[in-house]
């Protein structure tokens, strides 16, 4: 009986790799190239690729490489740091509740980028801490720490007490903001 090809499941790591691509770069057409480099670089190195091991992961590990060079090589570049061109490009989403998606952003671009990016592949991914730590190339208690430090960073910037009902649709956002226990 021969193996599935691996090629077929990284199809369905798609939506995931672009959500992550968009956290990291907050840029919908940054966050397209990203993604368009990391299927083309998977798919021509699939052959390295182990069969049985996760997927997901190896993606997310080539994205996250990929965004770390590319920032390397655009330090010359004017960045669109206040959002005022890509905002100007998609309408906000109305979102219920106590805390507005355009706060949530705001407050999660303030992070620092080792922060936003634990708290993205640990909270919003639903990776472990150990696969989080594996991908980033650091111990897990490093992610531990950049979590839990991200969390407390949001709920400062929102103005977020233990006794606020968060009431959101985005089970997503909830995921990152919540601090429902550590992960294993």
């Amino acid at each position: 009986m021969s193996n599935p090809d691996p090629r077929d499941e990284l199809v369905t790591h798609l939506p995931a790799l672009r959500a992550f691509a968009l956290s990291l770069t907050r840029n919908r057409a940054a966050a397209d190239d990203m993604m368009q480099d990391t299927v083309l670089k998977a798919w021509s190195n699939m052959d390295k690729f182990e069969v049985g091991t996760n997927m997901r992961a190896w993606l997310f590990t080539i994205l996250r490489n990929n965004f770390y060079t590319s920032r390397r090589k655009l330090n010359r570049e004017v960045a669109d740091v206040d959002n005022v061109f890509s905002n100007s490009l998609s309408v906000k989403p109305d979102h219920d509740g106590r805390l507005q998606m355009t706060d949530f952003k705001s407050a999660l671009n303030h992070l620092q980028d080792e922060q936003r990016e634990a708290l993205i592949l640990v909270g919003a991914s639903g990776f472990s801490y150990e696969e989080a730590a594996e991908m980033c190339g650091v111990a897990t208690g490093t992610i531990k720490s950049r979590v839990n430090r991200a969390r407390a960073r949001l709920s400062e910037l929102l103005h977020l007490d233990d006794d606020d009902a968060l009431e959101l649709t985005d089970t997503a956002t909830l995921a990152v903001v919540g601090t429902s226990g550590p992960r294993s």
